[in-house]
C-alpha cells in the first residue's frame, strides 16, 4: 500500500522560493508564447520566402515535434542531476536559436532554428515543473500551480496579439523577425535571474546517468511515427494519403517500447518511463484530460485568428486582440482554481469544461450571425466566457495530476504530461486545420467568400468542441473514481492508498 508522497524540505525563505517560482513561470511562458505567436506571422513568412504550405506547417509543428521528443529524456536527466543546470542550458540554447531564427536568410534556416528551439523548450519545461513541485507542497502547491496556470493561459492567449504587434511595428516584410527578436533580451534576463535565484535541488553525483538508451530510441520512434502524419496534414488536396501508413509503424514501435520498458524494469533497472506512473489513476486521468484539452485550445485560437484575418480581413494585431478577454479571465480562473482545488477537487474541472463548451458554442454562433463590423467585438465577448472556464481546467488539473507522484519523479512525470499536451496540440491542430482548409477547397474555386469562411470555421470548431467534450467525459470518469475511493484532495494515508489502488 502506498502513501501520499511528501515533498523534501528545501531550506529557503518564503521570499526566495517565490522569486525562484516566478523565474520558472516566466521561462515557461516564454516557451509557450512561441507555440502561439508564430501563427500570426505565417502569412508574412510565406511572402518573405515564398514558402509552401508544408514548409509553413513544419515551421509551427516542427517546434512542437522536437519539444515533445526532448521532454521525457530531459525530465529524466533533471531528476537525476541538477535541474538548475539543465534549466540554464535549455534557456541558453533557446536564446541562440531565437537569434538564428530572427536572422534567417531563407525558410530552410528558419525551419532548422525552429526545430532546435523546440529542443531547447523541451529541456527547460520539465525542470520548471520539477522545481515547482519540489519547492511547494500541500495547499501552497495548489496556489503555485494556480499562478502557473494563470501565466500559461495569458501566454497562450496573448501570443497572437504579441506576434501581430511585432509585425505591425516591423512592417509587412520583416515584421515577423520581431517575433523571434523579442525572445533574445527576455531570455538573457531570465538566464541571469536563473543563475542568481534558482536553488540547487540536487547534489553532485558520481553515479553514471541511467537513460535506458534502447528505450530512448524506441520512445523517439514511437513519438515521431505518431506525430509525423499529422505534421504533414494541411487540408490541401495535395496532401499525400500515404502518410497515414506511418501510423502502422507507430503501433509496432509503441508495442515494442512498452514491452522493453517492462523487461527493463523487471531486471531491476530504471526504465525511461516508469509504466507504474500510469497505474496511478489521478496521474493517468489528469494526463489524458490535459492532452485532449490541449488538442482543443491552441486549435481554437489558430482557427479564430485565421477566420478573422482571412474571412473578415482584420490586421494580425487586431485579430490577436480578440483573445485578450480569454487570457485575462483564464488568468483569474486559474488563480481561483489553484486556491479552491484543495477544497473542491475534480468537480472544479468539470464545471470549467462546461463553461468552456458554452463559450465555444457562443463563439461560433456569433461569428456566423453577427454583422462583420460587429463580429470581432462579439467574439471577444464569447472569449471572456470561454476563458473563465479554461482557467478552472488547467491549473486545478495540474495539481490533481501530480498530487500522488513522488517528488523525486516530479520532472519525469511533468515531462510525460507535457508530452501528452504537445502531441495533443499537434494532432488537434492538424485535424482542425485540415477540416478548415478542406472545407474552403471544397466550397470555393480559389476565391472563398465570407459564407465559405463561416462554414470552414464552424466545421473546424466542431472538432474543437468534440475534443473538449472528450475532456469532459474523462473528468466525469475521474470524478467517479475519486468518489468510489472516498478520497478528498489532501486526504489521509489510508484514503490515499485506496485512491492509488483505484
Amino acid at each position: 500500500m502506498s502513501v501520499p508522497p511528501v515533498t523534501r524540505s528545501i531550506p529557503l525563505s518564503e521570499q526566495h522560493r517565490w522569486r525562484a517560482f516566478w523565474v520558472c513561470v516566466a521561462v515557461a511562458a516564454l516557451t509557450i508564447l512561441d507555440l502561439s505567436k508564430v501563427n500570426v506571422g505565417l502569412p508574412a513568412i510565406e511572402d518573405a520566402f515564398d514558402a509552401g504550405s508544408t514548409e509553413l506547417q513544419l515551421i509551427v509543428a516542427g517546434y512542437v515535434l522536437t519539444f515533445g521528443l526532448t521532454l521525457v529524456p530531459a525530465g529524466r536527466i533533471g531528476d537525476q542531476r541538477s535541474r538548475k543546470t539543465l534549466f540554464v542550458i535549455g534557456l541558453s540554447l533557446f536564446t541562440l536559436t531565437s537569434l538564428v531564427a530572427a536572422l534567417a536568410p531563407n525558410a530552410a534556416v528558419l525551419l532548422v532554428a525552429r526545430l532546435l528551439q523546440g529542443v531547447a523548450a523541451g529541456i527547460q519545461m520539465p525542470q520548471v515543473l520539477g522545481i515547482i513541485q519540489e519547492l511547494f507542497h500541500g495547499k501552497e502547491r495548489g496556489k503555485a500551480f494556480g499562478l502557473f496556470g494563470a501565466t500559461i493561459g495569458l501566454a497562450t492567449a496573448f501570443g497572437p496579439t504579441l506576434g501581430g504587434l511585432m509585425i505591425a511595428i516591423g512592417g509587412p516584410e520583416d515584421g515577423w523577425r520581431g517575433i523571434f527578436w523579442i525572445n533574445v533580451p527576455l531570455a538573457l534576463a531570465a538566464i541571469a535571474l536563473a543563475v542568481w535565484l534558482l536553488p540547487q535541488t540536487r547534489h553532485p553525483s558520481g553515479k553514471p546517468l541511467s537513460l535506458d538508451p534502447i528505450g530512448l530510441g524506441l520512445f523517439a520512434l514511437t513519438v515521431l511515427s505518431l506525430m509525423w502524419p499529422f505534421l504533414f496534414t494541411t487540408g490541401s488536396p495535395d496532401d499525400d494519403p500515404a502518410r497515414w501508413w506511418v501510423l502502422v509503424v507507430f503501433v509496432f514501435a509503441a508495442t515494442a517500447f512498452i514491452a522493453w520498458e517492462r523487461h527493463y524494469a523487471a531486471t531491476g533497472r530504471h526504465p525511461l518511463v516508469p509504466l507504474s506512473l500510469f497505474g496511478v489513476s489521478s496521474f493517468r486521468n489528469g494526463t489524458a484530460l490535459a492532452s485532449v484539452y490541449f488538442a482543443a485550445m491552441p486549435s481554437m485560437f489558430l482557427l479564430t485568428t485565421l477566420y478573422l484575418q482571412h474571412g473578415l480581413g482584420l490586421e494580425a494585431v487586431y485579430a490577436g486582440m480578440v483573445g485578450i478577454g480569454f487570457a485575462l479571465m483564464s488568468a483569474v480562473g486559474s488563480w481561483l482554481g489553484g486556491n479552491l482545488v484543495n477544497r473542491i477537487g475534480r468537480p472544479l474541472v468539470v464545471g470549467g469544461l462546461v463553461l468552456l463548451l458554452i463559450g465555444i458554442g457562443l463563439l461560433v454562433l456569433l461569428a456566423i450571425v453577427t454583422p462583420p463590423e460587429v463580429t470581432p467585438w462579439a467574439m471577444a465577448g464569447a472569449m471572456v466566457i470561454g476563458g473563465a472556464g479554461g482557467g478552472l481546467v488547467v491549473s486545478p488539473n495540474q495539481t490533481l495530476t501530480l498530487m500522488d507522484i513522488p517528488v523525486k519523479q516530479g520532472g519525469l512525470a511533468g515531462s510525460v504530461g507535457q508530452l501528452g499536451q504537445r502531441i495533443g496540440t499537434a494532432i488537434g491542430t492538424a485535424v482542425t486545420l485540415s477540416l478548415f482548409y478542406s472545407t474552403i477547397f471544397r466550397e470555393s474555386d480559389g476565391e472563398p467568400d465570407l459564407v465559405v469562411y463561416h462554414d470552414a470555421y464552424a466545421v473546424g470548431m466542431l472538432a474543437v468542441a468534440v475534443f473538449v467534450a472528450i475532456a469532459f467525459a474523462i473528468a466525469v470518469a475521474d470524478l467517479g473514481v475519486r468518489r468510489r475511493g472516498r478520497r478528498p484532495l489532501g486526504g489521509d494515508e489510508a484514503s490515499g492508498a485506496a485512491s492509488d489502488a483505484g
